[in-house]
């Protein structure tokens, strides 16, 4: 069987971390990244890998089976997707949970009027942990849910933070609160606050001559980002940013806790955790295990737009569904 075709369109973090996902999926085949820098100025790890110009979207379609989107959700995929979903079948990792209503709206309709299957907002947050809390409270409807992401280095807010005039690199950190996380663990089923959650932590280098504290304001009203959290800025040089944040882990947990029984009074918690040593080359895994997935229901002659939750997971794994029967029920 041939293996599946993949593109990128973006080669960051993100991008980088969907090609090494290639390379160890021997189903897949990375033949294509597209860049929205000089094209001779990317230098993908693998020796057989062409590099276009973003510009060069619409002349590749005969070459790809899967675009991988690897853009960034706040200014990035809201246009990127639907208009790439009219030329390709694609996958992105939209992940401003607010907002993904409307993303999906947005690609479907691009979607269903090329013929294409878009696949969105896939990764681990949403995700990994969006499938745990589906299954969680299809099991134990009688309780409550709880996401707790990090400590890490979120990419998505890390790249808002970079957006705003001034900025020129930026980490950000989310950190949950300890007495929040025990609370939860121990089956008590607080009642917390988006702030009571976690805090976030941005560290920023600012350019020579920036308005330090129109960037910082800019920071923490951000919506949908920061705006809801206890936020703290530090302006660091680019030196110390490369010194001391270089790492691009992240992790969390989703649990659901809850009771069963006539009164309730049988307790059950329900976690799934995730340690990342590199947020961006785990996202790119799920990314292409829902390439496979996407270019498998195009295969089929579906259309539209898609999330995890409508991916069985038969699709998304390599092994046949005989292999699945016999090694993993």
């Amino acid at each position: 069987m041939n293996p599946i075709r993949i593109g990128i369109l973006g080669y960051g973090n993100l991008g980088r971390g969907v090609e090494l996902a290639c390379a160890a999926n021997p189903d897949t085949q990375l033949v294509g990244v597209f860049t929205r820098r000089d094209p001779a100025t990317v230098h993908p790890y693998g020796e057989n890998v062409a590099v276009w110009s973003a510009d060069e979207l619409a002349a590749h379609t005969g070459d790809i089976d899967v675009l991988v989107l690897a853009g960034g959700s706040a200014t990035d995929l809201p246009e990127q997707t639907p208009a790439a979903a009219a030329l390709y079948n694609v996958v992105d990792s939209f992940d401003t949970h607010a907002n993904i209503p409307e993303h999906f709206a947005a690609v479907d309709a691009a979607a269903r009027e090329a013929g294409h299957v878009a696949v969105i907002s896939v990764g681990w947050d949403p995700g990994m942990f969006s499938v745990s809390r589906v299954y969680a409270g299809a099991i134990m409807p009688n309780g409550a849910d709880y996401t707790f992401w990090g400590r890490g280095v979120s990419q998505g807010h890390s790249d808002a933070i970079r957006r705003i005039p001034g900025v020129v690199d930026a980490r950000q950190y989310t950190v949950p609160v300890p007495a929040a996380l025990e609370a939860v663990r121990s089956g008590a089923n607080p009642d917390l606050t988006t702030r009571q959650k976690h805090t976030r932590e941005c560290f920023v280098v600012a350019a020579d001559g920036a308005d330090t504290a129109a960037i910082e304001e800019a920071i923490v009203t951000m919506p949908n980002y920061f705006a809801d959290y206890d936020t703290t800025v530090t302006f660091v040089s680019q030196e110390e940013l490369d010194r001391d944040h270089a790492g691009i882990p992240h992790g969390g947990s989703v649990i659901r806790t809850g009771t069963t029984g006539a009164a309730g009074e049988n307790t059950h918690v329900i976690e799934y955790s995730l340690k990342l040593d590199s947020n961006p080359e785990f996202t790119g895994s799920v990314l292409v295990a829902c390439a496979r997935a996407c270019a498998r229901m195009a295969a089929a002659g579906e259309t539209g737009c898609r999330t995890i939750f409508d991916i069985a997971p038969a699709l998304l794994s390599p092994l046949t569904p005989e292999v699945l029967r016999a090694t993993m029920l």
